[in-house]
């Protein structure tokens, strides 16, 4: 049975404050990537990171009494989306393996904008407005300032930047699939599912493409892998479905400018990346993309009625 999310409610101080902070460790999400790529294989970590979130997930829904079990026919649609997260997180991991934490930030989170574009044509009465082209060139304008940065670029940095593009392309379209038929499933079964079906292709990958699947690890790999797996995979989508739940969608995609301030900031500041000035204002605009496309207008009363006796 499909769970019924509450219209949208605006968020007390300490929920701002915890929804706030939860996106900001899904923003350093890509720099706990690179990390476990300095010693273990592009698709064996991503193996080994939805293999954790898998069984954290299954144990939590486990205690909370979710039911795993889903309709005729529903199978099918499972199956495509999974399909395509195998893929769209495949390519994710080698492109960041190709290029910076903060630039594979940058452009992931472009994820939003694609959003826009394919909503407006596959979901009935999500139109393009005048403030979502505003916020849809603000963002795209970010990208250019990303490819025109050629401080340190290397071919690799290049393909590595339109792999993730193609990955983000990917996650807008499955975002967009998801909400076209979440009505009918419960939500954690598009975490799960998809988690559990992507494990044994990741590891295939690993043994064919990795090379060397592990080459070593340490306590800063191993402290990646538990960020990845445990706090952003697994701890971060129960806190995210909780909130969600309670305060609904629109209220939290207000927040979500955080994460590509996050991913760069600890880009530069973890991994020694350069902030160089073409950097910091594809930052500027994807961050002012999502705020106009996002925040809510708010309406205040007239100072002086109209219409109505005094």
């Amino acid at each position: 049975m499909s769970e019924q999310i509450p219209g949208n409610k605006d968020l007390p101080f300490g929920a701002v404050i915890f929804t706030t902070l939860l996106c900001a460790l899904f923003g350093a999400n890509a720099v706990a990537i690179k990390i476990s790529l300095s010693g273990i294989g592009v698709f064996t970590t991503a193996g080994i990171r939805f293999g954790i979130a898998s069984i954290a997930v299954y144990i939590w829904a486990k205690a909370t009494r979710r039911s795993f079990a889903i309709k005729k026919g529903q199978a099918y649609q499972l199956l495509f989306i999974s399909m395509v997260f195998t893929v769209q997180l495949s390519l994710f991991y080698l492109g960041l393996s190709k290029t910076l934490a903060s630039r594979g930030t940058l452009l992931v989170n472009l994820q939003p904008f694609f959003v826009l574009l394919m909503a407006h044509y596959f979901i009935a009465g999500d139109q393009i407005t005048t403030r979502k082209i505003v916020g849809m060139v603000l963002g795209f304008a970010g990208v250019v300032f990303v490819f025109l940065e050629k401080k340190g670029m290397t071919s690799d940095f290049q393909v590595g930047d339109l792999i993730i593009m193609a990955a983000a392309f990917l996650w807008a379209g499955n975002a967009v699939y998801t909400k076209r038929i979440i009505e009918n499933f419960d939500p954690f079964h598009f975490v799960l599912y998809p988690m559990v079906f992507s494990v044994p292709f990741f590891f295939l990958g690993g043994f064919l493409w990795d090379g060397t699947m592990i080459s070593y690890v340490d306590a800063r790999i191993l402290g990646s892998l538990v960020y990845q797996s445990l706090v952003t995979a697994s701890f971060g989508f129960v806190a995210w479905m909780t909130l969600l739940q309670k305060y609904g969608a629109v209220a939290l995609h207000s927040f979500i400018f955080v994460m590509p301030i996050s991913g760069v900031l600890l880009g530069g500041r973890v991994l020694g990346e350069p902030m160089t000035h073409k950097i910091l204002l594809a930052l500027i605009c994807v961050v002012s993309g999502i705020l106009v496309v996002h925040l809510k207008q708010k309406k205040f009363p007239p100072i002086f009625p109209i219409g109505r006796n005094v």
